[in-house]
């Protein structure tokens, strides 16, 4: 018999893909769904004043990492994907 620790996960063939291979998957068929603090998202937006960095924001991104929505809530997210036919995936 092996000795073979239960805590051991075989090795996920998705962990080896480059991030065009990665990027690819998805195409413009996946976004991604991720919540984002103000003082965060104005890290990389210019229009983020400092009365929102204590807001939370929702970041809609596409697999390739093209940043598509900002939203303050969760309905205005479901909002603009209802009428689109994209697999979400939510980052936490």
């Amino acid at each position: 018999m092996q000795d073979r620790s239960e805590h051991t996960l075989p090795d996920n063939p998705l962990r080896h893909l480059t991030a065009a291979q990665f990027m690819a998957l998805g195409g413009n068929a996946v976004v991604f769904i991720r919540p984002i603090s103000g003082a965060k998202l104005g890290e990389f937006m210019d229009d983020v004043d400092d009365a929102a960095a204590e807001t939370e924001f929702h970041l809609v991104v596409s697999a390739d990492g093209q940043p598509l929505l900002v939203a303050d809530s969760q309905e205005a997210v479901a909002e603009w994907l209802s009428d689109k036919n994209l697999g979400i995936v939510a980052l936490h």
